[in-house]
C-alpha cells in the first residue's frame, strides 16, 4: 500500500466512525487529504479502534515523519555544557523524550488543525498517544496541576518519550505565582526524565502561545531552571531549547551566549 492509499483509507475508517461524516466525500488534492486527516484525527475521541487502523496509521506517520526529515539531537552542538539550542519542528527531533506543552485535561487539542504544540505532536505521534493520556487522566480521576508533568511512549514520532506538562495561563499582569508554576514545569519535566533514566530532553516554549506567558521572561525561568538542575546529582546530559519562531530563537541565543 503506498502513502496515498494509506491516507484514503485512514480517513475513510474515520469518517465511517461517525454518522455525521459518512457522506462525506474525500478531496482528491493531497494536501486538502492530509489537512482532513489531521482534522478527524484531532476531534476523535479517546475510544479503540481496530489493529489494521493502527497498523496503516503508524506505517503512513512514519514515513511522512521521514519525508520531513529527522535531526538527531547527536549531531547538535552546545551553546553552555548540557545546553543546546534548536530552531524547527519539535516532531522531527530525535532525542530521548520532547516536552509537550499541555491543557489540564492532558488529552491533547481537540481544535481541528490548531497551530498549537499540543495538536502537532498529538497529530505526528497518532492516536495512540490521546488513548495513553486518556488511560493516565482516568486513574488519576482529576485534571492536571499545573506545573506537573507526566510521561508517555512517543508512538510514531522520533524521540522515544512525551513529557506532557500544563503551563500557567497568563491572562494579565505576570506574578510571581506565575512565574514559580513555570519553574515548576521545567523541574518536574528534569525530574521525571531523570527517574526514567533519560539522557537527552528538549523543551518547547511552554506557556508562551495559547498561555500568553511573556517571551523573555519565560526564556530566563527556563535557561536558569535547567542550568540549576544540570548542576545537581543527575543523568540527564544533554537539555535541548527547542524554537519555533525567530524572536524565540534571538532570546535563547543571547541567554546561552
Amino acid at each position: 500500500m503506498i502513502q496515498d492509499q494509506r491516507r484514503k483509507f485512514l480517513i475513510q475508517e474515520l469518517l465511517q466512525e461517525d454518522v455525521r461524516y459518512r457522506d462525506m466525500e474525500i478531496p482528491r488534492e493531497a494536501e486538502e487529504q492530509k489537512q482532513l486527516l489531521r482534522a478527524l484525527m484531532n476531534i476523535r475521541l479517546p475510544k479503540d479502534i481496530s489493529q489494521e487502523f493502527l497498523d496503516i496509521q503508524d506505517e503512513y506517520l512514519k514515513t511522512e515523519a521521514m519525508s520531513k526529515g529527522i535531526t538527531d539531537s547527536e549531531d547538535l552542538k552546545p551553546l553552555k555544557k548540557g545546553m543546546y539550542l534548536w530552531q524547527g519542528d519539535i516532531t522531527t527531533l530525535k532525542a530521548d523524550a520532547i516536552v509537550n506543552a499541555a491543557n489540564s485535561a492532558l488529552r491533547g487539542c481537540f481544535v481541528p488543525c490548531h497551530h498549537c504544540v499540543d495538536n502537532v505532536i498529538h497529530t505526528a505521534s497518532g492516536i495512540q498517544l490521546r488513548l495513553a493520556c486518556d488511560k493516565l487522566m482516568a486513574e488519576q480521576g482529576c485534571e492536571e496541576p499545573t506545573g506537573r508533568a507526566k510521561i508517555t511512549p512517543a508512538y510514531n514520532l522520533p524521540c522515544r518519550y512525551v513529557l506532557h506538562t500544563v503551563g500557567p495561563i497568563v491572562s494579565g499582569q505576570l506574578t510571581k505565582k506565575h512565574c514559580r508554576q513555570l519553574a515548576d514545569c521545567y523541574k518536574s519535566c528534569l525530574e521525571l526524565a531523570n527517574e526514567n533514566q533519560l539522557r537527552s530532553i528538549a523543551f518547547c516554549c511552554i506557556s508562551t502561545g495559547e498561555f500568553h506567558f511573556p517571551r523573555e521572561e519565560a526564556a530566563e525561568i527556563a535557561v536558569k531552571t535547567v542550568s540549576d538542575y544540570l548542576q545537581t546529582d543527575t543523568q540527564i546530559e544533554k537539555v535541548i531549547f527547542n524554537v519555533f519562531k525567530q524572536e524565540d530563537y534571538h532570546i535563547y541565543k543571547r541567554l546561552l551566549s
